[in-house]
């Protein structure tokens, strides 16, 4: 399996429009792109993460434009698109940070609400709404759970979706340079105790003062680290062998030896409503 990860800034003075456009443009535009089976985007690209103020303004409903967008790349490109995340507007006025991965049929097969909201030196916690359910579903073959960014600090999600089914796992991230180890060792960590190739995408640039980390990376779950970006945007890819967690799991059966009883709270969406179906 090819994977392309596309490291994105979002600079405080460059319109969603205009973003929206450009990323547009940029996808298209690269060649080597239509080779691969999944393209990652980094989390709230198009609103910008830090940009806290306008969350209300940049909010979009679940049929948006960055949703419309990805749809474009996917059908087009005929491959998986993990989109990032934007924030959505629900019926109900709330917004959340929202992931989905598209497939080559425009279909969305995976989508989840951010569970973990940061808090520290970040407003999201208080503007958004957390999400409640696992993000699970087929993409380009295994069972792949997503999650975002401040998620990596809670292993009970990553096992929860390991227990649902899940041997590849996407995250999507906003991570700042500041603690660009922590993304490391994290990224490395879940991919190894969970067992899963973990596809990580990271943003770059500055927003409202905050330097991002990028660094995207790809580990396997023997902890090899496949592929790591650098810290300026543009593409990475990755060739990842999505039958080597089953394979691992067998030989080295570490997730079968638990002895702690576990249970998840929450409810996978690998059986999506007909709203998003």
């Amino acid at each position: 399996m090819k994977i392309a990860l596309l490291q994105l800034a979002s600079p405080d003075a460059e319109s969603v429009e205009a973003r929206l456009a450009r990323v547009d443009r940029t996808v298209l535009a690269e060649r080597a792109v239509r080779d691969a089976d999944l393209l990652v985007l980094p989390e709230m690209w198009t609103a910008g993460y830090f940009s806290f103020e306008e969350y209300a303004e940049r909010a979009e409903p679940f049929e948006g434009p960055t949703l419309a967008a990805a749809r474009t790349w996917a059908t087009t490109l005929r491959l998986f698109v993990h989109l990032g995340s934007f924030v959505e507007v629900d019926g109900d006025g709330r917004l959340h940070n929202t992931s989905v991965v598209v497939g080559p049929d425009g279909s969305v097969v995976a989508r989840y609400r951010k569970v973990h909201l940061f808090g520290y030196g970040s407003r999201e916690s208080e503007l958004l709404t957390a999400g409640e359910e696992l993000g699970l579903g087929p993409v380009a073959g295994p069972t792949t759970g997503i999650t975002t960014c401040y998620d990596l600090r809670f292993p009970e999600l990553f096992r929860s979706l390991v227990d649902a089914g899940a041997e590849q796992l996407v995250v999507c991230a906003a991570w700042p340079a500041a603690r660009l180890e922590h993304w490391r060792l994290f990224t490395s960590v879940r991919a190894v105790e969970q067992q899963v190739n973990l596809i990580a995408c990271n943003a770059v640039g500055e927003q409202q003062g905050v330097a991002l980390g990028g660094h995207s990376r790809v580990v396997a779950p023997t902890g090899e680290v496949l592929v790591e970006a650098g810290d300026d945007e543009g593409f990475t890819y990755a060739d990842v062998d999505p039958h080597l967690p089953r394979r691992f799991r067998a030989e080295f059966p570490a997730l079968a030896d638990r002895r702690w009883p576990t249970s998840s709270p929450t409810t996978p969406t690998s059986t999506l409503t007909k709203e998003y179906a």
